[in-house]
Protein backbone atom coordinates (compact mmCIF):
# COMPACT_ATOMS: atom_id res chain seq x y z
CA UNK A 1 0.00 0.00 0.00
CA UNK A 2 1.62 3.44 -0.76
CA UNK A 3 1.67 6.24 2.36
CA UNK A 4 -0.92 8.62 2.71
CA UNK A 5 0.21 11.91 4.12
CA UNK A 6 -2.17 13.91 6.60
CA UNK A 7 -1.22 17.11 7.20
CA UNK A 8 -2.45 19.71 9.96
CA UNK A 9 -0.93 22.80 11.21
CA UNK A 10 1.38 22.17 14.45
CA UNK A 11 2.70 25.09 15.92
CA UNK A 12 6.03 24.09 17.66
CA UNK A 13 9.15 24.12 15.64
CA UNK A 14 10.74 20.57 16.53
CA UNK A 15 11.06 17.13 15.45
CA UNK A 16 9.50 14.24 16.71
CA UNK A 17 11.85 11.37 15.36
CA UNK A 18 10.52 8.92 12.41
CA UNK A 19 9.24 6.05 13.95
CA UNK A 20 7.93 7.28 16.96
CA UNK A 21 5.19 4.88 17.28
CA UNK A 22 6.61 2.09 15.25
CA UNK A 23 4.73 2.62 12.09
CA UNK A 24 5.58 0.56 9.32
CA UNK A 25 8.59 -1.37 10.83
CA UNK A 26 5.69 -2.68 13.45
CA UNK A 27 4.30 -4.31 10.75
CA UNK A 28 7.67 -5.49 9.55
CA UNK A 29 8.61 -6.54 12.80
CA UNK A 30 5.19 -8.76 12.79
CA UNK A 31 6.34 -10.68 10.08
CA UNK A 32 9.70 -10.89 11.06
CA UNK A 33 8.83 -12.42 14.51
CA UNK A 34 7.32 -15.35 12.64
CA UNK A 35 10.95 -15.91 11.11
CA UNK A 36 13.14 -15.26 14.07
CA UNK A 37 14.63 -18.28 14.88
CA UNK A 38 15.56 -18.71 11.37
CA UNK A 39 17.83 -15.39 11.65
CA UNK A 40 21.77 -15.56 12.40
CA UNK A 41 23.51 -12.53 12.35
CA UNK A 42 26.82 -13.89 14.14
CA UNK A 43 29.45 -10.76 15.08
CA UNK A 44 32.99 -11.36 15.18
CA UNK A 45 33.77 -7.97 16.08
CA UNK A 46 31.96 -8.80 19.37
CA UNK A 47 34.83 -8.89 22.08
CA UNK A 48 33.65 -8.73 25.16
CA UNK A 49 32.18 -10.75 27.30
CA UNK A 50 29.03 -10.13 29.51
CA UNK A 51 28.58 -10.43 33.50
CA UNK A 52 26.63 -13.77 32.82
CA UNK A 53 26.08 -17.64 33.67
CA UNK A 54 26.74 -19.73 30.25
CA UNK A 55 24.67 -21.80 28.97
CA UNK A 56 20.62 -22.75 30.67
CA UNK A 57 20.93 -25.66 28.51
CA UNK A 58 22.70 -26.80 25.46
CA UNK A 59 21.93 -24.83 22.35
CA UNK A 60 20.38 -21.70 24.21
CA UNK A 61 21.85 -18.89 26.29
CA UNK A 62 21.59 -17.70 29.77
CA UNK A 63 19.94 -14.56 31.01
CA UNK A 64 22.03 -12.54 33.02
CA UNK A 65 20.90 -12.95 36.87
CA UNK A 66 23.46 -10.89 38.38
CA UNK A 67 22.32 -7.01 36.68
CA UNK A 68 19.86 -5.16 39.18
CA UNK A 69 18.76 -2.99 36.36
CA UNK A 70 17.26 -5.76 34.65
CA UNK A 71 13.32 -7.29 34.33
CA UNK A 72 13.14 -11.15 33.35
CA UNK A 73 10.12 -11.62 30.80
CA UNK A 74 8.21 -15.23 31.63
CA UNK A 75 11.43 -16.71 32.63
CA UNK A 76 9.51 -19.80 33.19
CA UNK A 77 8.16 -19.87 29.15
CA UNK A 78 11.04 -20.86 26.86
CA UNK A 79 11.99 -17.46 26.22
CA UNK A 80 13.95 -17.86 30.32
CA UNK A 81 13.74 -13.99 31.29
CA UNK A 82 14.85 -12.03 27.32
CA UNK A 83 12.59 -9.64 26.07
CA UNK A 84 11.04 -12.07 23.44
CA UNK A 85 8.00 -13.76 23.03
CA UNK A 86 7.56 -16.70 25.19
CA UNK A 87 8.15 -19.27 22.68
CA UNK A 88 11.24 -18.23 21.97
CA UNK A 89 14.98 -19.21 23.07
CA UNK A 90 17.89 -17.07 22.85
CA UNK A 91 20.08 -19.13 20.62
CA UNK A 92 23.68 -18.97 19.73
CA UNK A 93 24.12 -16.70 16.38
CA UNK A 94 21.05 -14.28 17.42
CA UNK A 95 20.82 -10.98 19.26
CA UNK A 96 18.85 -11.15 22.27
CA UNK A 97 16.83 -8.38 23.63
CA UNK A 98 16.93 -7.58 27.24
CA UNK A 99 13.80 -5.27 29.28
CA UNK A 100 15.16 -2.32 32.18
CA UNK A 101 13.66 -1.62 35.13
CA UNK A 102 10.52 1.13 34.64
CA UNK A 103 12.14 4.36 33.85
CA UNK A 104 15.09 2.98 32.28
CA UNK A 105 16.06 2.31 28.39
CA UNK A 106 18.32 -0.87 26.83
CA UNK A 107 21.69 0.23 25.80
CA UNK A 108 23.21 -2.64 24.02
CA UNK A 109 21.69 -3.54 21.03
CA UNK A 110 24.02 -4.56 17.09
CA UNK A 111 25.97 -1.35 16.42
CA UNK A 112 25.58 -2.21 12.77
CA UNK A 113 21.39 -2.56 13.05
CA UNK A 114 19.29 0.04 11.57
CA UNK A 115 15.36 0.66 11.46
CA UNK A 116 15.05 -2.08 8.73
CA UNK A 117 14.21 -5.33 8.72
CA UNK A 118 16.03 -7.74 9.62
CA UNK A 119 18.41 -5.52 11.42
CA UNK A 120 15.94 -3.89 13.37
CA UNK A 121 15.58 -7.00 15.67
CA UNK A 122 18.80 -6.41 17.02
CA UNK A 123 18.41 -5.53 20.10
CA UNK A 124 19.53 -6.96 23.59
CA UNK A 125 22.99 -9.32 24.41
CA UNK A 126 24.62 -11.29 21.58
CA UNK A 127 24.69 -15.11 22.20
CA UNK A 128 27.76 -16.06 20.18
CA UNK A 129 28.31 -19.74 18.15
CA UNK A 130 29.86 -20.66 21.41
CA UNK A 131 26.89 -19.84 23.89
CA UNK A 132 28.47 -17.27 25.51
CA UNK A 133 26.34 -13.99 26.20
CA UNK A 134 28.64 -11.01 24.94
CA UNK A 135 27.91 -7.04 25.10
CA UNK A 136 28.04 -5.21 22.14
CA UNK A 137 29.13 -2.01 23.72
CA UNK A 138 31.35 -3.11 26.38
CA UNK A 139 31.71 -0.16 28.20
CA UNK A 140 28.21 0.88 28.47
CA UNK A 141 25.86 -0.89 31.06
CA UNK A 142 22.77 -3.01 29.97
CA UNK A 143 20.39 -0.37 31.00
CA UNK A 144 20.65 3.39 31.01
CA UNK A 145 17.99 6.20 32.81
CA UNK A 146 15.73 7.38 30.21
CA UNK A 147 14.80 11.35 30.40
CA UNK A 148 11.97 11.37 33.06
CA UNK A 149 10.17 13.37 31.38
CA UNK A 150 6.86 11.81 31.66
CA UNK A 151 5.34 10.29 34.51
CA UNK A 152 2.02 7.46 34.13
CA UNK A 153 -0.15 8.00 37.24
CA UNK A 154 -2.96 6.18 38.30
CA UNK A 155 -6.64 7.69 39.34
CA UNK A 156 -8.34 4.81 38.38
CA UNK A 157 -8.54 2.78 42.16
CA UNK A 158 -6.68 -0.44 40.52
CA UNK A 159 -3.12 -1.69 39.96
CA UNK A 160 -2.25 -0.57 36.48
CA UNK A 161 0.44 -1.99 33.87
CA UNK A 162 1.92 0.08 30.68
CA UNK A 163 3.42 -2.47 28.17
CA UNK A 164 6.28 -0.87 26.24
CA UNK A 165 7.30 -2.53 22.75
CA UNK A 166 10.86 -3.78 22.47
CA UNK A 167 12.39 -2.19 20.17
CA UNK A 168 14.97 -3.30 18.70
CA UNK A 169 13.52 -6.49 19.00
CA UNK A 170 10.29 -8.19 17.39
CA UNK A 171 8.26 -4.64 19.06
CA UNK A 172 5.51 -7.09 20.70
CA UNK A 173 4.25 -5.15 23.96
CA UNK A 174 6.05 -7.32 26.35
CA UNK A 175 8.20 -4.99 29.16
CA UNK A 176 5.86 -4.11 32.22
CA UNK A 177 5.29 -1.06 33.83
CA UNK A 178 3.35 -1.36 37.23
CA UNK A 179 1.68 1.85 38.23
CA UNK A 180 0.07 1.91 41.46
CA UNK A 181 -0.15 5.32 42.10
CA UNK A 182 2.90 6.64 39.40
CA UNK A 183 5.58 5.63 37.89
CA UNK A 184 8.32 7.42 35.65
CA UNK A 185 8.16 5.36 32.25
CA UNK A 186 11.13 4.95 29.98
CA UNK A 187 11.35 7.64 27.46
CA UNK A 188 14.87 7.72 25.69
CA UNK A 189 16.65 10.29 24.14
CA UNK A 190 18.55 11.03 21.10
CA UNK A 191 21.37 8.58 22.30
CA UNK A 192 18.86 5.88 21.69
CA UNK A 193 18.72 3.17 19.08
CA UNK A 194 17.91 5.36 15.32
CA UNK A 195 16.84 7.76 17.74
CA UNK A 196 13.72 6.41 18.44
CA UNK A 197 10.41 6.63 20.38
CA UNK A 198 8.96 4.61 23.32
CA UNK A 199 5.66 3.30 22.76
CA UNK A 200 3.13 1.78 25.72
CA UNK A 201 -0.20 0.07 25.51
CA UNK A 202 -2.12 0.76 28.28
CA UNK A 203 -3.58 -1.90 30.33
CA UNK A 204 -7.03 -1.02 32.61
CA UNK A 205 -7.24 -0.88 36.42
CA UNK A 206 -7.26 -4.42 37.61
CA UNK A 207 -3.99 -6.08 34.72
CA UNK A 208 -0.52 -6.49 36.39
CA UNK A 209 1.84 -7.07 34.70
CA UNK A 210 0.83 -10.64 33.51
CA UNK A 211 -0.99 -8.21 30.87
CA UNK A 212 1.48 -7.71 29.34
CA UNK A 213 1.26 -10.10 26.30
CA UNK A 214 0.12 -10.86 22.52
CA UNK A 215 -3.65 -11.16 23.94
CA UNK A 216 -6.88 -12.20 22.35
CA UNK A 217 -9.71 -9.78 21.21
CA UNK A 218 -11.82 -11.63 24.13
CA UNK A 219 -10.20 -8.79 26.71
CA UNK A 220 -8.70 -5.21 26.04
CA UNK A 221 -5.11 -6.31 27.13
CA UNK A 222 -1.96 -6.23 26.02
CA UNK A 223 -2.05 -5.54 21.93
CA UNK A 224 -5.82 -5.34 22.04
CA UNK A 225 -5.55 -2.48 24.90
CA UNK A 226 -7.75 0.57 24.68
CA UNK A 227 -5.27 2.88 24.76
CA UNK A 228 -1.64 3.87 23.15
CA UNK A 229 1.03 5.70 24.66
CA UNK A 230 4.78 7.44 23.02
CA UNK A 231 7.13 9.55 24.14
CA UNK A 232 10.62 10.67 22.88
CA UNK A 233 12.69 13.97 23.96
CA UNK A 234 15.10 15.34 20.89
CA UNK A 235 18.19 16.96 20.67
CA UNK A 236 16.95 20.14 21.83
CA UNK A 237 15.93 18.85 25.47
CA UNK A 238 11.93 18.95 24.33
CA UNK A 239 9.55 15.86 25.09
CA UNK A 240 6.73 14.93 22.92
CA UNK A 241 4.36 12.74 24.41
CA UNK A 242 1.02 10.72 22.54
CA UNK A 243 -1.90 9.54 23.81
CA UNK A 244 -4.45 8.03 21.49
CA UNK A 245 -6.49 5.29 20.80
CA UNK A 246 -5.64 1.36 19.68
CA UNK A 247 -6.60 1.17 16.08
CA UNK A 248 -6.11 -2.61 16.76
CA UNK A 249 -8.80 -2.22 19.67
CA UNK A 250 -11.18 0.05 17.56
CA UNK A 251 -11.31 -2.14 14.83
CA UNK A 252 -12.39 -4.86 16.76
CA UNK A 253 -15.56 -6.21 18.85
CA UNK A 254 -14.20 -4.98 21.88
CA UNK A 255 -15.32 -1.13 20.85
CA UNK A 256 -18.78 -2.11 21.67
CA UNK A 257 -18.16 -1.99 25.53
CA UNK A 258 -17.41 1.62 26.61
CA UNK A 259 -13.98 2.12 28.60
CA UNK A 260 -14.10 2.16 32.37
CA UNK A 261 -11.23 4.53 32.02
CA UNK A 262 -9.64 7.73 30.47
CA UNK A 263 -6.13 9.22 30.17
CA UNK A 264 -5.04 12.79 29.74
CA UNK A 265 -1.88 14.31 29.54
CA UNK A 266 -1.48 16.98 32.41
CA UNK A 267 1.73 19.46 33.27
CA UNK A 268 1.52 20.09 36.66
CA UNK A 269 4.46 22.85 36.79
CA UNK A 270 3.30 24.33 33.67
CA UNK A 271 5.99 24.42 30.07
CA UNK A 272 3.85 22.47 27.84
CA UNK A 273 2.19 23.32 24.47
CA UNK A 274 -0.45 21.29 22.87
CA UNK A 275 -3.44 21.22 26.19
CA UNK A 276 -5.97 20.10 26.56
CA UNK A 277 -5.05 16.43 25.45
CA UNK A 278 -7.61 14.32 26.43
CA UNK A 279 -9.52 11.11 25.82
CA UNK A 280 -13.21 10.75 28.63
CA UNK A 281 -14.97 8.13 28.07
CA UNK A 282 -17.86 9.81 30.10
CA UNK A 283 -18.41 13.21 28.30
CA UNK A 284 -16.85 12.79 24.59
CA UNK A 285 -18.19 11.06 21.92
CA UNK A 286 -16.92 7.07 20.88
CA UNK A 287 -13.98 7.78 19.43
CA UNK A 288 -12.42 10.98 19.62
CA UNK A 289 -10.14 12.67 21.57
CA UNK A 290 -10.49 16.24 23.36
CA UNK A 291 -7.57 18.40 22.11
CA UNK A 292 -7.28 21.51 19.66
CA UNK A 293 -4.70 19.53 17.60
CA UNK A 294 -6.37 16.24 17.50
CA UNK A 295 -5.82 14.08 14.63
CA UNK A 296 -6.80 11.00 13.08
CA UNK A 297 -4.05 8.05 12.15
CA UNK A 298 -4.52 4.50 11.31
CA UNK A 299 -7.79 2.95 11.25
CA UNK A 300 -9.59 5.56 12.10
CA UNK A 301 -7.98 6.14 15.63
CA UNK A 302 -7.84 9.55 17.31
CA UNK A 303 -4.62 10.99 18.95
CA UNK A 304 -3.06 14.04 20.23
CA UNK A 305 0.52 14.95 21.10
CA UNK A 306 1.81 17.59 23.57
CA UNK A 307 5.13 19.22 23.06
CA UNK A 308 7.56 19.51 27.11
CA UNK A 309 9.60 22.44 26.85
CA UNK A 310 12.74 21.25 28.59
CA UNK A 311 13.11 20.33 32.32
CA UNK A 312 9.52 20.20 32.56
CA UNK A 313 8.05 17.29 33.57
CA UNK A 314 4.62 15.54 31.91
CA UNK A 315 1.89 13.27 33.23
CA UNK A 316 -0.11 10.60 31.80
CA UNK A 317 -3.34 10.44 33.73
CA UNK A 318 -5.30 7.59 34.15
CA UNK A 319 -8.30 8.46 35.39
CA UNK A 320 -11.74 6.35 36.15
CA UNK A 321 -14.27 6.97 33.18
CA UNK A 322 -17.52 5.28 35.58
CA UNK A 323 -20.06 3.09 34.11
CA UNK A 324 -18.12 1.41 31.78
CA UNK A 325 -16.68 -2.60 33.22
CA UNK A 326 -15.02 -2.06 36.43
CA UNK A 327 -11.47 -2.80 37.52
CA UNK A 328 -12.62 -6.27 38.96
CA UNK A 329 -14.59 -7.46 36.28
CA UNK A 330 -11.80 -7.04 33.89
CA UNK A 331 -9.22 -8.50 36.50
CA UNK A 332 -12.00 -11.75 37.10
CA UNK A 333 -12.60 -12.06 33.46
CA UNK A 334 -8.32 -11.97 32.59
CA UNK A 335 -8.02 -15.16 35.29
CA UNK A 336 -10.26 -16.92 33.82
CA UNK A 337 -8.49 -16.10 30.12
CA UNK A 338 -6.04 -18.11 28.87
CA UNK A 339 -2.75 -16.92 31.58
CA UNK A 340 0.89 -16.34 29.76
CA UNK A 341 1.49 -20.23 30.56
CA UNK A 342 -0.95 -21.56 28.07
CA UNK A 343 0.68 -18.95 25.36
CA UNK A 344 -0.84 -20.38 21.84
CA UNK A 345 1.67 -19.68 19.47
CA UNK A 346 -0.67 -20.44 16.24
CA UNK A 347 -3.11 -17.77 17.75
CA UNK A 348 0.12 -15.37 17.93
CA UNK A 349 1.25 -15.65 14.12
CA UNK A 350 -2.36 -15.46 13.19
CA UNK A 351 -2.95 -12.46 15.24
CA UNK A 352 0.14 -11.28 13.22
CA UNK A 353 -0.94 -11.99 9.96
CA UNK A 354 -4.51 -10.43 10.09
CA UNK A 355 -2.70 -7.17 11.14
CA UNK A 356 -0.19 -7.59 8.04
CA UNK A 357 -3.07 -8.20 5.69
CA UNK A 358 -5.26 -4.96 7.41
CA UNK A 359 -1.92 -3.42 6.49
CA UNK A 360 -2.20 0.01 8.75
CA UNK A 361 -2.81 0.05 12.06
CA UNK A 362 0.34 2.06 13.20
CA UNK A 363 1.50 5.22 12.27
CA UNK A 364 4.95 7.55 12.12
CA UNK A 365 4.32 11.43 13.74
CA UNK A 366 7.08 13.57 12.87
CA UNK A 367 7.02 17.61 13.63
CA UNK A 368 8.91 19.54 10.34
CA UNK A 369 11.53 21.62 12.30
CA UNK A 370 11.56 24.46 9.82
CA UNK A 371 8.37 24.71 8.25
CA UNK A 372 6.16 24.27 11.86
CA UNK A 373 3.96 21.49 10.36
CA UNK A 374 2.86 18.60 12.03
CA UNK A 375 2.81 15.63 9.56
CA UNK A 376 1.35 12.19 10.27
CA UNK A 377 2.85 9.29 7.59
CA UNK A 378 -0.15 6.82 7.46
CA UNK A 379 1.65 3.48 6.09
Amino acid sequence: MKPSVLYAVFGTSALLNAGSYASSSHQRSHKAHRRLSHLNHSRAHLHSRAESDTLVKRGTCAFPTDDPDLVAITPHMKNAGWAMSPDQECKPGHYCPIACKPGMVMAQWDPDSTYTYPASMNGGLYCDQNGNVKKPFPDKPNCVHGTGAVKAVNKCGGVMSWCQTVLPGNEAMLIPTVVSSEAVIAVPGQSYWQSTAAHYYINPPGTGPEGCLWGSPILPIGNWGIYVAGANTDGNGNTFVKIGYNPIWQSSSLVATKPSFGVRIECPDGGCTGLPCEIDPTSATSGTVKSKLAAIGAGGAAFCVVTVSKGSTAHIVSFDGSNGKSAHQYASAHNEYNSIDNFNTRDYHKECTDIDEHSSDYLYLFVLVNLGIFRILVL
